[in-house]
């Protein structure tokens, strides 16, 4: 009987089951890929998991006391209220401004191109350049405090005063602005013109086709983007390291500066246990987005 509907449905769909050789192709092309992510990655992390457990030498079980440590720590609580307040700060503005100029640059025409290579410059400037500019630009006695002497206004020390936070949101927006503008208009370029044309024929102005049109088919755009960019937001400690050091001011001083310290001090126990905890927080954060994402797309 099974085997009389199977012949039926291949059929009446045109489904062609693929033979056991051709099922195995895609496993063996895959083959150098998943090696390397296995020994360099998942191996590495799970003993990271078994030392998370242990004592520094590896050889005493002391359950959750590194992570009772851990979250104990004064330095990883000033970490990690930085870092989340930098994410809630720079995702919204990064994602807002890059989905403006994305919108803005897909109608200029001929000229977008010139604009699109002038939006993605930052991204092939070398790092150590980079940082020596806004080391120049906002050091106390630095370009844009020369600029404010003329209006007669003393500029503050920005490195050296909670300003620092503000600089840091800079530099990361300057940085990946242009990508995510890129990953915009990758969406943007996806809807159909037709869309808009029906509904200009129906009365509907810019506005009610952002919200009704733009916004419901750019949701897939939106979610690559989110976590494209929170997963950039935390490789911003490499310019604030080369702009303020290992102990930048208390408001810029984020888990990978902590992370980097307990490595140089080679403090396994909290380490681990912190790094264990970040990746926990991130997957779930991956993984909820990956079903609000599916969700919408069955709603829609």
């Amino acid at each position: 009987m099974r085997k009389k509907q199977r012949k039926h449905w291949v059929k009446k769909w045109n489904f062609t089951f693929p033979s056991k050789k051709e099922s195995w192709i895609p496993w063996i092309l895959l083959a150098p890929s998943l090696t390397g992510v296995g020994i360099f990655i998942l191996i590495p992390f799970a003993d990271v998991v078994r030392r998370s457990f242990f004592n520094a030498v590896g050889s005493e079980f002391v359950g959750l006391e590194n992570y009772r440590g851990v979250l104990e720590n004064e330095a990883f609580r000033l970490a990690a209220g930085n870092t989340v307040r930098f994410l809630i700060v720079c995702l919204p503005l990064l994602l807002g401004s890059s989905l403006f100029f994305g919108i803005l640059l897909l109608n200029t025409g001929r000229k977008s191109g010139i604009l699109k290579s002038g939006f993605l410059l930052p991204m092939a400037v070398p790092a150590g350049s980079v940082v020596l500019f806004w080391q120049l630009f906002f050091d106390q006695g630095g370009i844009l405090n020369e600029a404010l002497q003329k209006f007669g206004v003393h500029g503050p020390d920005y490195m050296n005063t909670p300003k620092a936070f503000g600089v840091l949101v800079v530099v990361y927006i300057w940085k990946n602005l242009g990508y995510d503008m890129i990953l915009w208009l990758s969406g943007l370029l996806g809807i159909p013109d037709s869309l808009y044309e029906a509904a200009r024929m129906d009365g509907a102005d810019g506005l009610k086709c952002f919200w009704h049109i733009t916004c419901p088919l750019l949701i897939p755009t939106a979610f690559l983007t989110g976590i494209l960019s929170l997963v950039n937001a935390f490789k911003v400690f490499r310019e604030a390291y080369m702009i303020a050091g290992n102990y930048p001011h208390d408001s810029i001083y984020m888990l990978q500066h902590l992370f980097n310290n307990w490595f140089l001090k080679l403090d396994m126990q909290k380490m681990t246990a912190a790094a264990v905890m970040l990746a926990f927080i991130l997957g779930l954060i991956l993984i909820g987005s990956q079903k609000i994402e599916e969700k919408w797309r069955t709603n829609m």
